[in-house]
């Protein structure tokens, strides 16, 4: 049986309540987003304008500009999200996960806490590299030398970068109890 979603620690996001600096930031955040509403961690970042800004600039590099292929993109932040067990994220970005062509039986495994059977080899080694990464606090030469091989330096710092960046962001959404839409414990 599911466990019950813990009482949100974030409180209401009320555009109109927010001084002009967090306002203008809202705004900026909520035009790249859907659902025209702040929710996941911009809906606790935003009550510090410079931390809402930072974050989603950094966001932006790596979501809107990064170079990385979509479904390697959306695989890190799908590890991530189950090693942290991070409800939102992993609610956000399974879908995202499904309208990238990522693999659903490679998105099941990672939810269910088993390796997946890849079929492509640059998901693969993303998936070896992060999971290490995030299991161990590092990266062994064997699994570096792969991952540069296979993505050269440029795009492996970026994968790096991705699963520091939702790292912060399962943090974030961990810490505060982040409301997932419905209440929905997809991670259970």
């Amino acid at each position: 049986m599911p466990s019950e979603a813990p009482a949100t620690r974030v409180p209401p996001v009320i555009p109109e309540q927010l001084n002009p600096e967090a306002r203008a930031i809202h705004d900026q955040i909520i035009s790249t987003r859907q659902g025209g509403e702040i929710r996941g961690p911009f809906a606790i970042w935003i009550r510090n304008a410079a931390l809402a800004a930072a974050a989603n600039q950094m966001g932006n590099v790596v979501r809107l500009n990064g170079k990385l292929e979509a479904r390697v993109f959306e695989l890190i932040i799908l590890v991530v999200a189950r090693h942290w067990s991070a409800q939102y994220e992993w609610f956000a970005h399974a879908k995202d996960a499904a309208r990238v062509g990522l693999d659903a039986q490679v998105v099941e495994a990672i939810r269910t806490h088993r390796t997946p059977a890849f079929s492509s080899s640059q998901e693969s080694v993303v998936y070896a590299l992060t999971r290490e990464l995030l299991e161990t606090k590092d990266v062994s030469e064997a699994t570096y030398g792969r991952a540069l091989e296979m993505f050269g330096f440029d795009l492996l710092a970026e994968i790096v970068t991705v699963a520091g960046f939702y790292t912060l962001v399962a943090m974030m959404l961990n810490a505060f109890h982040a409301p997932v839409p419905g209440n929905a414990r997809p991670l259970d």
